[in-house]
């Protein structure tokens, strides 16, 4: 592993702050930055070597808990269930739908663990085991499986399996015997994974048949894979190719490689999750660095430690330098849209994204690194494990845990780099709640909910393949290891793969595509030094995040976020004392980041927290803070009825409320989003100006309608089917100036439509806009005036 080697390698980004979106929704409670002084020698929380032994020789034991309830009770199924105590069988145990695409019957959890084995010094149970997987391992099975899973798990598992058999051989005077015969058995796997590359962009089908390939009626339409599917196969598929000297398996990993680095956002550098591999096409445009994703960053990374291969170093740091800018948000990580990179796309993490602070150490970025793991660790002691999926305000999302090993990794890399035994205690922390929380009779059980601490029947290869591998080597001392950890890279599955694949004759690469070029900036970074940055000043700021989001003080003057209103001089000068400051994005959203550091005082600062807090609170009720819905009423053509659209506010502008109305026909602006001069100025004079959202703010659309002599602006939403019906309502955000004297409503695309239809079947159609509380209250007074009318008229009648 090329941890410590490679930190001297790249630069660190920026200090970032936490953000919080206001407009189309807030996101995410605003967090302190680091204000206090680094200090000239690290602050650490030191673990005799006693204690670090125990917990080494704890981890030992739990690992083999585990191996010998498997071997026992499960072998040669793919899976121990714990609960049961039995093996699980594909095809015989209960289906699992998706999930069990993992399994082949082909004894998974062996072939995974075959590395933890030499890992721990085992080399009797070692070779033991290799002789089981020579022996019983077939795969000529009529099983559709998992092309990423089987090739990170199987085909990684035998290599690293046969790489440390030929190791030992030459350092440890064992297993003389071996002939090579793990490596045949990945060739033979690698070549039944071959039929799912062949596609029209060398992107790889999700699953393949191991007997048949792609000829089964059930993979016929197959057409989608997400990211990390198709871009975790490199490391494996070049090592296959270089041991056995047969180069078809590394030219298809890099041609899907190729194909997806193609299909990134050229603007953002994002990539997205879930894609057509026939048509290149995204189909899930939600971009992170959890599931879905994760590894193919890691890949990207590893890919030229392992090999060399500048590209991917090129790749990596486009990548990175995006998600530095629009995922990464102080320790949060928070999913964006590809091509519209400053939209959130949901308010909660998974777990996966854990595996990230060790990717960053790895690049040699310390500080977010550190931020990060701290919030998870932070998670992790609130809930006992860190749950599948959790919000920004750190509740359960998904309540399972599946023993996962990311942040474990994580802690060891960290704890490698900083030499901080802090590391240590928070890996201890995680074997103890495993301990008393997931062991079983017959192994662990994954938890089926953080909140309840009921198990469920399932314990993954991975456990035994990374989570105890990861936690016997993080209290371990790197001397006392048979095997030179810094000679290896681990994979995603944490198997471990020499370097010195990377000097082996490579045939295999294709003349560099043109688009593929790389810039001097690709490779411009450098490291932190560790003399002038420790985790402990990186934590500190961050140590209540989790328990300490709410601070409690009272003040009867503070500004409440429900009274903000972002045209206020006087709010603004107040939120600003209170350490937070406002950006404009464009398409309406605002940014309000918060720092304890720019705050006027201690209280000012904590009151912000309060305020942002507030702010969260508020877009969780779907409240819109001091303004009214709004609407906009047309009679169609040969209509008797009012039609009303309901229409979100503006925090700028005239606020229509109770009987205030704007009454006149309405004019597209030309051009539609208005972001430039208006080319029929003189048509909207006078006029309801429509236009349409994006590319500048609501409030420059607005200034510009309000110049042209417009009387009132209505913005149509650019994004197809959103509707008030299934989209949360919000106001249009302004930028501090109170220079807009006119009405400005916003109709999602929906409500638009039909706008559009009536204008388009009567040009000089009149639109009506006001509060709908106040349109209610009028239509129900001419109501009662026509009753009374009728009433009246019909006495007069009566003789």
């Amino acid at each position: 592993m090329r941890t410590l080697a490679s930190v001297n390698r790249w630069r660190r980004r920026p200090e970032m702050v936490f953000l919080l979106v206001v407009g189309l929704t807030v996101i995410f409670l605003a967090m302190v930055t680091m204000a206090e002084q680094i200090p000239t020698v690290p602050t650490q929380i030191h673990m005799s070597n006693k204690e670090r032994n125990e917990l080494k020789e704890e981890a030992r034991e739990m690992f083999y808990h585990a191996y010998r309830a498997y071997m026992d009770n499960a072998y040669p199924a793919d899976e121990l269930m714990p609960l049961s105590c039995t093996g699980r069988y594909r095809g015989v145990t209960p289906s699992r739908g998706d999930l069990d695409d993992t399994l082949g019957n082909f004894s998974m959890t062996l072939v995974d663990t075959l590395d933890t084995l030499v890992v721990l010094g085992d080399l009797e149970e070692f070779e033991s085991a290799v002789k089981l997987v020579i022996k019983d391992v077939k795969f000529d099975n009529d099983i559709i499986v998992s092309v990423f899973e089987t090739n990170i798990r199987m085909i990684g598992g035998l290599l690293s399996g046969h790489i440390l058999a030929e190791y030992v051989q030459k350092q440890a005077d064992v297993m003389s015997w071996y002939r090579g015969e793990l490596l045949e058995m990945a060739k033979d796997l690698g070549y039944r994974l071959l039929p799912a590359f062949n596609t029209s962009t060398g992107i790889p089908h999700a699953r393949v048949n191991l007997k048949h390939g792609m000829k089964v009626e059930a993979l016929r339409h197959s057409r989608e894979t997400c990211t990390a599917c198709a871009g975790t196969i490199l490391l494996e598929f070049a090592a296959l190719s270089r041991l056995s000297g047969e180069p078809i398996f590394e030219v298809k990993a890099h041609a899907a490689m190729d194909a997806l680095w193609k299909m990134r956002h050229r603007s953002s550098e994002l990539m997205g999750t879930v894609l057509n591999v026939h048509s290149g096409d995204w189909i899930r445009r939600e971009s992170g660095v959890g599931a879905g994703i994760d590894s193919y960053y890691e890949y990207c990374l590893k890919s030229y430690i392992l090999l060399g291969d500048e590209r991917y170093l090129a790749r990596f740091n486009r990548h990175y330098n995006a998600i530095m800018k629009y995922i990464s948000q102080g320790p949060m990580l928070l999913d964006v849209q590809m091509h519209r990179p400053h939209t959130k796309t949901r308010n909660f993490m998974d777990a996966l994204l854990a595996f990230w602070p060790g990717l960053q150490v790895l690049s040699g970025d310390l500080k977010p690194a550190v931020q990060t793991h701290e919030m998870l660790y932070q998670v992790m002691q609130m809930h006992t494990f860190i749950p599948e999926a959790f919000t920004f305000d750190f509740q359960v999302h998904w309540g399972q845990h599946h023993l996962r090993p990311e942040f474990i990794e994580s802690t060891y890399f960290l704890y490698r780099a900083t030499g901080d035994h802090y590391y240590l205690h928070a890996g201890k922390k995680a074997l103890k709640a495993l301990q008393q929380h997931a062991r079983v009779p017959c192994g662990y059980a994954a938890v089926n909910d953080v909140r309840t601490g009921k198990h469920e029947d399932r314990m993954d290869s991975y456990v035994l393949s990374e989570t105890f591998k990861y936690l016997f080597l993080l209290f371990s001392d790197p001397a006392d290891l048979i095997l030179n950890i810094e000679d290896f890279i681990f994979t995603t599955e944490a198997h471990l793969l020499p370097l010195t694949l990377g000097v082996l004759g490579n045939h295999t690469m294709g003349v560099r595509d043109q688009e593929d070029q790389v810039h001097m900036l690709d490779y411009m970074r450098s490291c932190p030094s560790p003399n002038k940055l420790f985790p402990e000043t990186v934590r500190r700021p961050l140590r209540d995040l989790v328990t300490g989001v709410c601070p409690r003080i009272s003040s009867p003057k503070r500004l409440r976020a429900s009274d903000f209103q972002a045209s206020n001089a006087d709010h603004l000068r107040t939120v600003y004392d209170m350490g937070i400051t406002m950006v404009s994005l464009g398409e309406g959203k605002v940014q309000l980041l918060h720092s304890f550091y720019n705050a006027k005082s201690p209280e000012d600062a904590e009151r912000g927290l309060i305020f942002m807090q507030e702010m969260v609170e508020l877009s969780k009720s779907n409240a819109i803070p001091n303004t009214q819905l709004q609407a906009v009423a047309f009679k169609g053509k040969g209509d008797t009825d009012l039609h009303v659209l309901e229409a979100g506010p503006s925090h700028f502008g005239m606020e229509l409320t109770k009987d205030m109305s704007v009454v006149q026909q309405a004019v597209y602006a030309q051009p539609i989003k208005l972001c430039s001069a208006l080319k029929n100025a003189k048509e909207v004079r006078d006029k309801i100006v429509i236009m349409e959202r994006g590319e500048c703010t609501f409030v420059d659309k607005a200034r510009r309608a309000q110049s042209a002599g417009a009387v009132a602006a209505i913005v149509f939403d650019n994004t197809p089917n959103t509707s008030i019906n299934n989209q949360q309502m919000f106001a249009m955000s302004g930028d501090g100036k109170d220079d807009v004297q006119i009405p400005v409503v916003f109709l999602f695309t929906k409500e638009a439509e039909q706008l559009m239809a009536a204008i388009k079947q009567q040009p000089t159609v009149e639109l009506t806009l006001m509060s709908v509380s106040g349109l209610k209250e009028r239509l129900e007074r001419e109501r009662a005036d026509t009753t009374k009318t009728d009433t009246k008229s019909e006495s007069k009648a009566t003789p």
